[in-house]
């Protein structure tokens, strides 16, 4: 039999196959969730103007304090083009361009306005001005290579000016769902059957890093096994489910390797999904997964995921561990890393009760797996522990 891989020996090799894809131009409309190919640089000065951070009067620090006229207003989008004299004021609103002349501002609440003066109190030079480039200087560097794209991002880059970047292509993804067993949802189920749940739960999982396509399950044939993921190895990640383990009626593996790929690792000392295997033909990575749900779950999490951020240049492809606490005593396996699916609520993760790897449906409650260690004994509540947050 086989040795088990470690976790971290089989994440390290996995990630050791990737080579990165090519780039594309995306807008920034559609850049949502995607990985900078390239530094993404400012298209102007940020603030590109030396604006007001308060709504208040601009002014000259030397002319307070005192009483100083107000000779015009300075509103976001509609400076004031008037030259500002000693003694005088100008109103302005956040984000407003100061006059030129001016050297601060004071807030509004800071002053008493009498009819078209406001008497102000001692201002210092620079006060709640918001100088030129002093978020980011034109030509600077926003968001370096490698970075993800989500919602403060794509702001920043809008902000900077950038209309479109250049962003890793998105991986294309194959999903071979393989067992005679299997039923779509709807139809009747004959004795031994069950409904087909794991493409539903891969294409969820990975839609927001690629484009999945779900082929057609096949039966446990060798023939229709052979032509389905031929296809599936067109893609740039090939992925099963099923067909893995050492039975009569486990094809994946021979199947594959007469389809050329080379074996890189099959078993891995992980519970659940200790009999994933991964693969690769050419720049193809093949992922075989277990046929449980749960054993999916988390080979999605520790292998494919992090593989489809890494073939997108991500600075950091994971797994992505965080660290919290565990709410109730949790034992050790000595001889495999184990993933409890459980809630996290304020920093404490609480295992829920079903952990066996068939049971989609208690693992359906849970927003994150919970890491343990290989090792003898239990890890006490309370005890310090790293997760996984599920989307």
């Amino acid at each position: 039999m086989d040795a088990l891989l470690p976790l971290e020996d089989a994440i390290a090799a996995v990630l050791a196959e990737v080579r990165p894809l090519g780039a594309e131009r995306v807008a920034l409309a559609d850049a949502l969730g995607r990985v900078l190919a390239e530094p993404a640089l400012s298209a102007t000065d940020l603030p590109p103007f030396p604006s007001s951070s308060m709504d208040g009067f601009a002014l000259r620090a030397a002319d307070t304090p005192g009483v100083l006229a107000v000779v015009g207003h300075s509103a976001a989008g509609v400076p004031w083009t008037g030259e500002l004299g000693a003694g005088q004021a100008v109103g302005i609103a956040t984000g407003a361009v100061v006059p030129a002349v001016a050297d601060a501002v004071i807030p509004i609440e800071r002053v008493v306005v009498k009819d078209n003066s406001v008497e102000v109190e001692a201002c210092e030079r620079g006060a709640n001005i918001r100088l030129p480039g002093g978020d980011v200087e034109r030509g600077a560097v926003v968001l370096p290579a490698g970075s993800e794209l989500g919602a403060a991002q794509l702001a920043a880059l809008a902000a900077a000016g950038v209309p479109a970047v250049a962003c890793a292509r998105r991986p294309r993804v194959r999903v071979l769902v393989t067992g005679t067993e299997l039923r779509a949802a709807g139809e009747e189920l004959r004795p031994g059957e069950i409904y087909e749940s794991n493409g539903t739960l891969i294409r969820a999982a990975l839609s927001g890093e690629a484009d999945v396509e779900l082929l057609a399950p096949v039966r446990d044939d060798e023939a229709a096994h052979t032509e389905a993921l031929a296809r599936a190895l067109e893609a740039d990640v090939a992925l099963t489910s099923g067909g893995v383990s050492v039975g009569p009626h486990d094809l994946v593996r021979a199947v594959a390797a007469g389809l050329g790929v080379t074996e890189r690792f099959w078993r891995v000392a992980v519970k659940p999904g200790k009999p994933v295997l991964f693969g690769t033909r050419g720049h193809t990575l093949l992922f075989g997964l277990p046929g449980n749900p749960v054993s999916v779950l988390v080979g999605l999490e520790l292998f494919v995921r992090p593989a489809l951020r890494a073939l997108q240049g991500t600075a950091d492809p994971g797994p992505r561990f965080e660290p919290a606490r565990l709410a109730r005593p949790a034992r050790l396996d000595p001889a495999r890393t184990v993933f409890l699916r459980a809630r996290l609520e304020d920093g404490v993760v609480d295992p829920l009760s079903g952990q066996e790897s068939h049971m989609i449906v208690r693992a359906a409650a849970a927003n994150a797996l919970v890491h343990l260690p290989r090792g003898e004994g239990e890890l006490a509540a309370g005890e310090p522990v790293r997760i996984i947050r599920l989307r």
